[in-house]
C-alpha cells in the first residue's frame, strides 16, 4: 500500500494536487512495506526526526532499495562538488558555520536587511518589463518574473559582475532542467546539463581567485578570504557552496513565488487585502509555506541506528522519506489544514524544514517572496488565471508550476 501511494505521488498526473494522497498516507504515520523506504507523513513525527541525530542526510550512508527513488532530486546534481546539505556533523556544521559568517548573525547581521532596497528595485524593474515581453492578456509569471528574480538576487549576493549575470541565467536554466527529468528516461540528464555544471564550476573558480586578489563586500569575497587558521573553506568548498546558493536557493524561491501567486489568484479576497495592505505579505508567505510548500518531501535520509517512532521500529540502515507537505496539512497539528488562511494564529510550518538542516537561505527567501507577491498584487490590474491547474514541473520534491499564465487589464505605476 505504501509503495503504491508513493508511486502515485511521484506520478505526474497527481502533481497539481497531491494532497488527497498525503491524507491517505497520514492514516499510517510511519508506513513501510516490502523493501521500500519508511515513509513519515505526520507533523510531530517529521519534526522529531528532523531533530534526531540518528537520521543522516549523507547519501553515502544509504542502502539502495527498490523503493528508493533516486531520480527525486533535492538540490544540486551529484556531479557537482558535494554540498553541505548532504553532509552530517561535523563536516556539515563546519561548512554551514563558515558560510553563515558571510550571510547572517553574528558576523553579518545586516546582510539580508541591507539588500531590501536593491530587491525592491529588481522587483519593480521586472514588473515594468512585463508589457515589453508580450501581450498583457497572456503573461507567463514564471518566465517573465519569478524565474529571473532569484537568479539576479543570487548574483548580487555573491558579487557576480553585472556583465556576467546573463551567463548565470543560462546556467540556472540548464541546471534547473536537470531537476525536472523526463519521466520516460529519469536517469538521463537533459542535454547541456553537464556542460553547464562544468562551465559554472570553472567560472566560480576563476571568480574566487579574483576575489582573493581584490575582495569586496560580497559573500564570495568573504568566503574566499576567510582566515585559514579559523578552519576556512577550501576553494572546492567555496565553489560547492556558491553552486548550492544558485541551484537550491533559486529553484525553491521560484516555486514559492509562483505557488504564491497561483494561490492568491485562487483566493481573490486575500489578493485584494494584500493589494491594499502590503504588511499582510509576511503572514501570507508563512501560510503559503505551510499550505503550498516549494519543497514537498525529503527523500533519501537514512537511519544511523534503530529508531522507534509511532509504534514502528525503523532499523539501522533503513531509508527514510520525510513528507513535509503532508505534515503541513496534518489535522492533528493545524485546524482546518486544507484552508488557506493567512490569519491563522499559529503557523509553525515545516516549509523550511527544521533542525540542523533547516533552510539556510530562509531569511532571504521570505523577503524575496514578500516583496514579489506584494508588488504583483499592487501593480497587476485585474489579474486572472488563464489555465487552472497550470502545467507543473515533473519534479515531485521541488513542486511548482513550470508556467503560470495569467491575463491582466494593465500594469499600474
Amino acid at each position: 500500500m505504501t509503495q503504491e501511494l508513493l508511486r502515485e505521488i511521484m506520478d505526474y498526473s497527481h502533481r497539481a494536487d497531491p494532497y488527497p494522497l498525503y491524507e491517505e498516507l497520514r492514516k499510517t504515520p510511519v508506513a513501510h512495506d516490502g523493501d521500500g523506504p519508511y515513509v513519515v507523513s505526520t507533523y510531530y513525527e517529521i519534526q522529531s526526526l528532523l531533530h534526531d541525530p540518528r537520521v543522516s542526510s549523507d547519501h553515502r550512508n544509504l542502502t539502495a532499495t527498490p523503493g528508493d527513488a533516486r531520480t527525486v532530486s533535492e538540490g544540486a546534481d551529484a556531479s557537482l562538488p558535494p554540498i553541505f546539505l548532504r553532509l552530517d556533523p561535523p563536516e556539515h556544521d563546519r561548512l554551514r558555520r563558515m558560510t553563515n559568517r558571510s550571510f547572517g548573525p553574528p558576523h553579518s547581521p545586516h546582510r539580508v536587511h541591507d539588500m531590501y532596497g536593491e530587491l525592491r528595485g529588481i522587483v519593480s524593474e521586472l514588473v515594468d518589463g512585463i508589457p515589453a515581453a508580450g501581450p498583457l492578456d497572456r503573461i507567463d509569471l514564471v518566465d517573465q518574473f519569478a524565474y529571473p528574480f532569484p537568479v539576479t538576487v543570487i548574483c548580487r549576493l555573491l558579487g557576480v559582475p553585472p556583465e556576467d549575470e546573463p551567463r548565470f541565467h543560462v546556467w540556472a536554466d540548464a541546471l534547473a532542467a536537470s531537476l525536472d527529468p523526463d519521466p520516460a528516461e529519469p536517469a538521463q540528464q537533459p542535454p547541456g546539463t553537464a556542460d553547464a555544471q562544468t562551465q559554472l564550476a570553472i567560472y566560480l573558480a576563476e571568480l574566487v581567485e579574483e576575489r582573493r586578489r581584490h575582495p569586496g563586500p560580497d559573500m564570495l569575497s568573504q568566503m574566499a578570504t576567510a582566515d585559514p587558521t579559523d578552519d576556512a573553506m577550501t576553494t572546492v568548498e567555496v565553489i560547492s557552496t556558491a553552486a548550492l546558493l544558485l541551484i537550491a536557493g533559486h529553484e525553491t524561491t521560484v516555486n514559492l513565488i509562483t505557488n504564491g501567486m497561483l494561490t492568491l489568484l485562487r483566493h481573490p479576497d486575500v489578493l485584494r487585502r494584500l493589494r491594499k495592505d502590503s504588511s499582510l505579505a509576511a503572514s501570507v508567505v508563512e501560510e503559503l509555506l505551510r499550505y503550498e510548500p516549494p519543497v514537498q518531501l525529503l527523500p533519501r535520509r537514512s537511519a544511523l541506528d534503530e529508531i522507534e517512532m509511532a509504534g514502528v521500529r525503523i532499523p539501522k540502515g533503513a531509508t527514510i522519506w520525510l513528507m513535509l507537505a503532508s505534515g503541513n496539512r496534518d489535522p492533528q497539528r493545524f485546524e482546518a489544514p486544507d484552508r488557506f488562511d493567512p490569519d491563522r494564529p499559529d503557523i509553525q510550518h515545516l516549509g523550511f524544514g527544521s533542525g540542523i538542516h533547516s533552510c539556510f537561505g530562509a531569511p532571504l527567501a521570505r523577503l524575496e517572496a514578500q516583496l514579489a507577491l506584494s508588488e504583483l498584487a499592487r501593480r497587476l490590474d485585474g489579474p486572472h488565471l488563464l489555465e487552472d491547474p497550470p502545467p507543473y514541473r515533473q519534479n515531485a520534491a521541488l513542486r511548482g508550476p513550470r508556467h503560470l499564465y495569467v491575463g491582466c487589464d494593465g500594469i499600474r505605476t
